[in-house]
């Protein structure tokens, strides 16, 4: 990785979109220009057109013509257990196996798990920025095995890259928070600088729909967080959660604007009325949804929802565990399996699709207007070698360089003058 320490440095020769080209109406491709950006205490100071006079004695590093993305954003990731940085171990098979299974496996592989943990965390950051990803919301375990062991350790990795990375923390009851007791633990996690509560499938793992969410509502309340609760369940046990949480919101205006549903996999099984309905109600109530963009048969309505006002985002669940093999760190991948699965193959909708991988900031606005970036923006960007957004989310090309605020974190940006 190139080192850059300079507070205030110019990057030459960076591919920014302009505009949108159309045939009549049908939009068909993307216009860019070259700029140099001017680099100055963690903000991008101006945009420098070609030909424009730049300010003398500054450093400069060459982008090379790379078109320059806003910093992706992995909304729910588990930073604190992976098999990441470890040799290759495939997860056991999970044909018959419920939950309530995979809870007692973990209980025997966390032991295990976290002595390297803290490095393993490190390997997770590491990835994310290589891929153009310097923020987070990361799940931490809050258990009966672990206690308050996984947290103390995400801490430790976190802060060593404050300057490059800016990660908030879900307490996150893994084996349920009334099965496992862990009430008590969650209140101390919340104590130690945790941002929001977390939850699990109320009804498949606590056997008390509304004694598990009361109860989570409640440490939410007492400490002023946000909520981030797991959601897979499907079917009424699932649709009955939402409701329950929604009603909950509803009564309750502290947690308004401060919830996220993970996952909410009950809501692929609404009909187009009921999920008009539910959308309205999630938007009005500020409740964001957290999708992983499943593919195959779990088809998320995420355009639908998007449509009502939810905010929605994404982000890579696990990455490498006793879960999943699958998970790559990549929100760009998240990006072109969203455009796969709703049929995004235009142009324009090839361009949309990066808003659920950049929590909705996108370099052209629905017009065509330049949106991002402008003076002034925190300067958080990565490089790329696509020609506009369309080909980086259809093709998914190599990150060259990562920027959190003003600071290169992952790959190489040369230094020309």
């Amino acid at each position: 990785m190139t080192t850059l320490k300079d507070s205030h440095y110019l990057i030459a020769d960076v591919r920014l979109e302009e505009g949108f080209e159309k045939d009549g109406d049908v939009i068909v491709a993307t216009r860019t220009g070259l700029y140099t950006l001017e680099i100055k205490d963690g903000r991008i100071a101006a945009l420098h057109a070609a030909g424009a006079v730049l300010p003398a004695g500054l450093p400069t590093y060459q982008a090379n013509g790379q078109l320059a993305l806003p910093t992706m954003r992995d909304m729910h990731i588990h930073l604190d257990k992976t098999f990441y940085g470890g040799p290759w171990q495939a997860p056991r098979p999970r044909h018959g196996k419920t939950i309530i299974d995979m809870i007692a496996l973990e209980e025997k592989l966390l032991p295990k798990l976290l002595p390297t943990s803290v490095e393993r965390a490190e390997g997770l950051i590491a990835l994310l920025q290589s891929k153009g990803s310097t923020v987070a919301r990361s799940h931490c375990n809050i258990d009966p095995v672990s206690g308050l062991k996984c947290l103390e350790h995400l801490k430790r990795a976190l802060e060593k890259h404050t300057d490059g990375f800016a990660c908030e923390i879900v307490a996150f009851p893994q084996h349920g928070l009334l099965h496992s007791k862990v009430e008590g633990l969650m209140r101390e996690a919340i104590g130690m600088g945790v941002d929001y509560v977390g939850g699990l499938d109320p009804t498949n793992v606590d056997a008390a729909l509304e004694k598990s969410l009361d109860a989570m509502f409640q440490i939410a309340l007492d400490t002023g967080k946000g909520v981030d609760i797991h959601l897979h369940e499907m079917g009424p046990a699932g649709i009955a959660a939402v409701d329950y949480m929604l009603d909950t919101v509803e009564k309750n205006p502290a947690l308004k604007g401060k919830m996220t549903i993970s996952h909410a996999f009950p809501l692929m099984s609404l009909s187009p009325e009921q999920l008009e309905e539910k959308a309205a109600r999630l938007a009005t109530n500020g409740i964001a949804i957290a999708s992983t963009v499943p593919i195959g048969g779990m088809v998320m309505p995420l355009p639908q929802l998007s449509k009502a006002g939810v905010f929605v985002m994404t982000g890579s669940d696990s990455i490498i565990d006793h879960w999943s093999p699958f998970g790559s760190g990549d929100m760009l991948e998240k990006a072109y399996f969203y455009a796969q699965v709703y049929r995004g193959s235009d142009e324009y909708q090839l361009s949309r699709a990066l808003a659920i991988s950049t929590g909705g900031v996108l370099p052209l606005d629905k017009d065509g207007n330049r949106a991002w970036p402008k003076a002034g923006d925190e300067a958080g960007f990565w490089l790329t070698p696509a020609s506009c957004t369309a080909e980086a989310v259809a093709r998914v090309p190599a990150r060259t360089a990562t920027f959190h605020k003003g600071r290169l974190v992952s790959g190489e940006c040369r230094l020309i003058g």
